[in-house]
């Protein structure tokens, strides 16, 4: 829910590239989000050797940013006093991570790490700041409701007009991933492909559920998270 409202006030804002902010620590913040992004998608596709890899990237990168940002970070950051205590909170999820990741828990480093995300977002949202990621974000929320809720949703009267109610919030969050890209991202020959995969396995589930189909609408739900994966790995 904090990411759509994050979202939802920052309507009429311009949304930031997801390489370049409007300021140093934005920029920064930026640089060090894929080796997270990785730590996160690698742990969840249970890969030992290149979660270890992800999170020690993931540490260094994190340091560096608070070592350099901590104590004097750029306007508009600089008059939020949560702006210290939050990076260390950061920190405090990527050192459990990094324990769970060693241990082999790496189910459990998945979790720890997803609070590091609502934790970024939340010091963006509240310093007016908005980057493409948090509209990736805004669709994996909707999209995790989907998963675990859509099939319980069809044994509920009018079920099937329920779940269309959640998949067109999905078709909405969708769009925004395609209409929010920066231009160099957009123009980027894999991105189209990708957006299109996940545009795709939205309209297969559309298509199930308007057919009201129970078996078809479970194989669908079941092709909704690889496309939003793959595009959130390269470019969330």
């Amino acid at each position: 829910m904090k990411l759509r409202h994050a979202i939802a006030l920052g309507i009429g804002l311009t949304t930031l590239s997801a390489a370049h902010g409007a300021d140093a620590f934005t920029d920064a913040l930026n640089a060090a989000y894929p080796s997270y992004r990785a730590a996160l998608f690698r742990t969840n596709s249970k890969s030992q050797t290149e979660s270890e890899q992800a999170i020690t990237k993931t540490l260094a990168a994190w340091r560096d940013l608070s070592a350099t940002y901590g104590s004097k970070p750029p306007a508009p950051y600089d008059r939020d006093d949560r702006f210290a205590p939050t990076l260390a909170e950061i920190q405090q999820v990527f050192d459990a991570a990094n324990q769970e990741i060693r241990s082999g828990k790496l189910a459990e480093a998945h979790e720890t790490l997803e609070a590091a995300r609502d934790l970024m977002a939340e010091l963006r949202r509240r310093n007016g700041v908005i980057v493409y990621s948090d509209h990736m974000n805004a669709y994996h929320a909707e999209m995790e409701v989907v998963l675990n809720e859509g099939a319980k949703l069809l044994g509920e009267p009018q079920g099937f007009m329920l779940l269309m109610a959640r998949v067109g919030t999905l078709d909405y969050l969708a769009e925004r991933l395609r209409t929010e890209a920066p231009a160099a991202l957009a123009a980027n020959a894999d991105f189209e492909p990708a957006v299109k995969a996940v545009e795709d396995s939205l309209a297969g589930l559309r298509a199930a559920v308007m057919a009201q189909d129970a078996a078809q609408v479970k194989a669908a739900l079941a092709k909704v998270k690889a496309p939003y994966s793959k595009l959130f790995l390269k470019y969330g």
